[in-house]
């Protein structure tokens, strides 16, 4: 599609260093391979390097020319101890430390942090948990946001129709604050995959026309994260319905800027936002890409157990496109 053919561009032959820390995983290991003979990304997969060769072999792979690291046998491992100590001032020993970073996910969230590698890609078969625990304790948020969230690139059709999608992954029930956080993290997210960031806070109300706590929520959230992004246009509350057709966003909230033109939908809590996407994928015949986790220090993407290497192919390719926003 138009938009991976425009990220590849940006990142095409720039070096960029993308961990991988299930590198016994087929489906990894394709994606890994194809990445690097197009000079997407440098890749670095996480294992014991004879396993990893035995199941490259066995899929007709060749990874003679990919970067192998094994957590069990790192010369520079009390290097990342100490950095682990460090880092979580004083909530693990280094004892602690040592046995920790054994684990693929955090030993390849501290290459990141330690600035080995550009960002990680982890989850095929790991759940979102094992993936987004590392990052929060070590990679951490960005001042003044609060919470990293999930959201999708929702696309379909050769006219490359693309909107996005969020929180769709990790945070249950938002707050005020915390949504608003949210949509402005949701705006930037936007901006960098093409898409002219116009955020619509959706509700089972637009403007007022129910009353009730969670409609309430998000239109204190919608006026939160205008004070933090005035630069952006972010409006709400608006029923899916206002943020997305024109003829009705003109007539239930006439003087929105954002209304039947939305290309940014956040949702109000986790429970709407998986079950609006899976509705706009299933029925609505769009391809979701992500979650994408937005608001952390350096990128770390999780993919769903159920991914293909088509999957892993382009997280890999987004994640690498996130990287730049941190040179």
């Amino acid at each position: 599609m138009e938009l991976f053919d425009g990220l590849k561009f940006n990142i095409v032959r720039k070096n960029i260093r993308i961990v991988f820390p299930e590198g016994t995983e087929p489906r990894i290991i394709g994606a890994v391979v194809r990445l690097q003979a197009e000079e997407l990304i440098q890749p670095v997969l996480l294992g014991n390097p004879e396993e990893i060769k035995e199941v490259a072999k066995k899929r007709g792979f060749n990874v003679d020319n990919i970067e192998i690291v094994d957590p069990n046998n790192y010369e520079a491992a009390e290097e990342m101890v100490a950095a682990f100590v460090e880092r979580r001032k004083g909530k693990v020993t280094p004892e602690q430390a040592r046995e920790m970073i054994k684990d693929e996910n955090y030993f390849g969230t501290m290459l990141t942090y330690m600035g080995n590698v550009d960002g990680l890609v982890s989850g095929a078969i790991h759940s979102t948990g094992d993936t987004v625990r590392p990052a929060l304790q070590i990679i951490k948020t960005k001042p003044g946001v609060s919470r990293t969230s999930g959201a999708f690139i929702m696309l379909r059709g050769r006219d490359n129709e693309k909107y996005l999608f969020s929180d769709c992954a990790i945070n249950v029930n938002p707050n005020a604050q915390e949504l608003a956080e949210i949509a402005v993290e949701s705006a930037k997210t936007a901006e960098l995959f093409g898409i002219e960031p116009k955020v619509a806070m959706l509700s089972f109300s637009t403007k007022g026309s129910a009353r009730a706590e969670e409609a309430t929520k998000v239109a204190e959230a919608t006026r939160i994260a205008q004070e933090l992004a005035p630069h952006y246009e972010i409006d709400g509350e608006l029923q899916f319905d206002a943020a997305y057709v024109a003829s009705v966003g003109q007539q239930k909230a006439p003087d929105s800027n954002v209304a039947g033109q939305a290309t940014v939908f956040v949702f109000p809590e986790l429970q709407s936002g998986n079950i609006g996407y899976k509705i706009a994928q299933r029925f609505g015949n769009f391809e979701a890409i992500g979650p994408i986790l937005q608001g952390l220090n350096k990128p770390i993407s999780d993919l769903s157990r159920g991914c293909n290497e088509e999957d892993v192919y382009k997280l890999a390719i987004i994640t690498a496109t996130q990287s730049l926003m941190n040179e």
